[in-house]
């Protein structure tokens, strides 16, 4: 079946262009095209779209305007920012409303890359035995409120570091679990972090906000019903795949972006895991003691007996909560990287081998037959010779945070 896609811009030339540069895909899309936002709502009213493209500066209706409608009106579309020219503002605007954010000029193959992604992550998300469990949770976790509290600090223009220390200040529990992770071994510091406004300066407010989530998110619930389910063995996987993965981005030079996303997805990957235990906890116990006793891999044990598994649950919170694509694509793929459609060094790509990695050392909980790396999907990204890499690095953290949970 045809995708629609709706490319939205007031320069006719602009739309011109994209008519001719995206004719090799009238195959597989449905193109459509509007010169404004307003014309664009119109054609909405009538003609289901599955992707969004749209300029950021038009007259009337700008971007923001139009894909903030969009997102009220119908969710479930993708929605990109095409533009040339934004301003520091906008910018900041558009994250709210847009799932991705692309630079005028935009050659042919990263649109199509892009938009591929998008449409093959909704897809995947898409499943119907998915859809059947989600609308019978009755425990959902929310976005913090102290999250969105510095995520809205970040989009002042008055915005400043010191402002994001006072604002984890204002929670005393909150500081104090931040400055334990801070000082612990996992960040490598040679100084001791005496104020969260010390660890936003060394760390930097993405890295700071992910355990701010980390530390919310693991303590809304207790899953006590699931006596096989551990919230402590969870929460401390999640950091050291978290940790490594960073690691991992930064020794391949990943840029600032892939680091900060690979990270925020190590910290939340496995919190589908915390859903099944907070929603269907007898159920989840069976599934854990069945996985403990046979030899195959946790995945596919839960999607017999839940109908998804906990990667593409937790990727389904990440979306609710309208987390960066490449967070919500590598925690829905970490198992199974090869169904992605985005190749090279991605977040995807730093979670999945942090996560192998760190069972291989020290599985977390009843994981069944370990599913190790994808050697055919590194093998498609290149990257082959850089595993023993990895290993290496693997068992240097593992081996550091073992020293300090010993002492």
């Amino acid at each position: 079946m045809q995708k629609r896609i709706l490319f939205v811009d007031d320069e006719p030339q602009v739309l011109e262009g994209l008519r001719r540069m995206l004719r090799s895909q009238v195959r597989d899309w449905e193109l459509h095209f509007a010169p404004g936002g307003a014309e664009a709502l119109e054609l909405m009213a009538t003609t289901p779209v599955d992707v969004v493209v749209s300029d950021m500066r038009m007259p009337g209706m700008d971007g923001v305007r139009l894909l903030t409608e969009v997102k009220k009106r119908y969710p479930h579309a993708a929605r990109l920012a095409l533009s040339g020219h934004m301003d520091e503002r906008m910018i900041m605007d558009s994250t709210k409303v847009a799932h991705q954010y692309l630079t005028k000029p935009c050659n042919a193959e990263k649109l199509v890359d892009v938009i591929q992604r998008l449409l093959a992550l909704r897809r995947y998300l898409a499943a119907e035995g998915l859809a059947c469990l989600t609308s019978s949770l009755e425990h959902i976790p929310s976005l913090p409120k102290l999250y969105m509290a510095i995520q809205e600090e970040l989009t002042s223009p008055l915005c400043s570091l010191k402002k994001i220390g006072e604002i984890i200040s204002t929670d005393v529990g909150m500081s104090a679990k931040i400055l334990q992770l801070v000082n612990s071994s996992f960040f490598g510091m040679y100084t001791k972090v005496t104020s969260p406004a010390q660890a936003v300066n060394l760390l930097g407010t993405e890295t700071v906000k992910a355990l701010v989530l980390h530390v919310q998110v693991f303590s809304q619930f207790d899953p006590k019903k699931c006596p096989r389910f551990s919230l402590a063995r969870l929460s401390r996987h999640g950091l050291l795949t978290a940790t490594l993965a960073k690691r991992i981005c930064v020794e391949e030079k990943a840029s600032k972006d892939v680091q900060d996303d690979a990270f925020l997805a190590g910290i939340l990957h496995d919190v589908g895991k915390l859903l099944f235990a907070v929603n269907c906890p007898t159920l989840y116990d069976e599934v854990l003691e069945l996985t403990a006793d046979k030899d195959i891999p946790l995945t596919t044990v839960e999607e017999d007996a839940l109908g998804t598994d906990h990667a593409r649950l937790g990727a389904y919170l990440l979306g609710l909560w309208g987390m960066a694509d490449p967070v919500v694509e590598a925690i829905a793929f970490h198992h199974r990287p090869g169904l992605c459609a985005m190749s090279g060094f991605i977040p995807l790509t730093a979670l999945h081998t942090a996560n192998a990695l760190i069972v291989q050392l020290q599985p977390e909980g009843p994981t069944g037959k370990p599913e190790g790396l994808d050697a055919d999907y590194l093998a498609s990204c290149g990257l082959t010779d850089r595993i023993p890499v990895w290993e290496e690095m693997a068992r240097d953290l593992f081996g550091m945070t073992e020293v300090e949970g010993a002492t």
